[in-house]
C-alpha cells in the first residue's frame, strides 16, 4: 500500500486495485464481523485522543488536579492495605510528593494538599481492622 500510483492510471483504479488485492492476499479477514467499539467520532471528536491517552495511563488532568486525585486514590488505597506498614508506606511516598509539589510553582488550580499524618493513617488503619496500636 505504500507503492506509488504509476504514472497514466486513474487514480480511483489504482486504488481500487490495491484494496482488491489485498482482500485476495486475506489482509481485512481479521477485522471481519468485528464490533466497532462504543466510543467513536459520533459519539466525541476526541474519542481517539482519550482512547489513546487511557491505554498509554496518560492524564489529561493539570498536575494540581492530577496530585490531588493520586492522594485521594492513595488515601483509599491505604484503608485498604494488607498491612499496616504498606498502609504507611503509601502515604509516606504521597508525602514526599505532595512535599516536592509544595516546594515549586505546580501547574494548574492551587494544589490545597499538604502532607498527610502517617501515624493518623495507620492509627485509622488499626481502627478499621479492630486492632490496638
Amino acid at each position: 500500500m505504500t507503492r506509488r500510483k504509476p504514472p497514466g492510471l486513474d487514480f480511483e483504479s489504482w486504488i481500487d486495485r490495491q484494496i482488491r488485492e489485498a482482500e485476495e492476499r486475506g489482509e481485512f479477514r481479521a477485522l471481519a464481523g468485528r464490533p466497532l467499539p462504543d466510543e467513536g467520532p459520533h459519539h466525541d471528536e476526541l474519542w481517539w485522543i482519550k482512547g489513546k491517552m487511557a491505554r498509554e495511563g496518560l492524564s489529561h488532568l493539570p498536575p494540581s488536579l492530577a496530585l490531588r486525585k493520586e492522594a485521594e486514590d492513595t488515601l483509599a488505597a491505604a484503608r485498604e492495605a494488607p498491612s499496616e506498614a504498606r498502609a504507611r508506606r503509601l502515604v509516606t511516598e504521597l508525602n514526599e510528593k505532595i512535599r516536592k509539589a509544595l516546594r515549586g510553582p505546580l501547574e494548574g488550580p492551587p494544589l490545597r494538599l499538604r502532607p498527610y499524618d502517617v501515624e493518623e493513617i495507620a492509627a485509622q488503619w488499626r481502627a478499621a481492622r479492630g486492632e490496638e496500636g
